[in-house]
């Protein structure tokens, strides 16, 4: 059904369960996978002397780097012909905007992102890198929730509750 699949990964537990999500479908159906992290260089700007924005920027190349590393054995393990890609964003181009140009060059027919379910307010202050996603996206989007995987209990322990 999919022949190419790029998950969306920022190192956090949902996009960890995105990922496994991502590496299932594409061992089912003999799918190519590429991970996609975007490093998220937003401009801050502190009055504090001596703060320097490099300090993050390097230490969330760092972090990409070590995701890219575990993905990747993760796939050979799997049996998963991939890679793994990175971006930056800026101000002209946001993670959403990335991770969209990232599966357009991957000619993905399908992006698995993770998703953290929020609602409301915080929606609105933090905004939705998947949001985003699904609004704009040309091909099939599977959220993965950060709920997804948490255990439920069974009908005999809730009955004994």
């Amino acid at each position: 059904m999919y022949s190419r699949i790029l998950v969306a990964v920022d190192g956090s537990e949902t996009s960890r369960r995105a990922f496994h999500a991502a590496l299932d479908l594409a061992k089912s159906n003999g799918a190519v996978l590429q991970a996609f992290y975007a490093v998220e260089n937003s401009p801050m700007y502190f009055d504090a002397p001596g703060y320097d924005p490099s300090i993050l920027r390097n230490s969330l190349i760092a972090q990409g780097k070590e995701l890219d590393a575990e993905l990747l054995q993760l796939m050979r393990d799997a049996g998963v012909q991939g890679a793994v890609a990175t971006g930056e964003a800026s101000s002209l181009e946001d993670v959403s905007v990335l991770v969209l140009k990232a599966a357009a060059a991957f000619n993905a027919d399908l992006l698995v992102m993770g998703t953290h379910g929020r609602r409301g307010f915080q929606r609105l202050i933090l905004g939705s890198v998947a949001e985003r996603c699904v609004r704009q996206a040309k091909v099939p989007v599977l959220l993965v929730p950060s709920a997804v995987g948490d255990e439920q209990p069974s009908p005999e322990k809730a009955s004994a509750a």
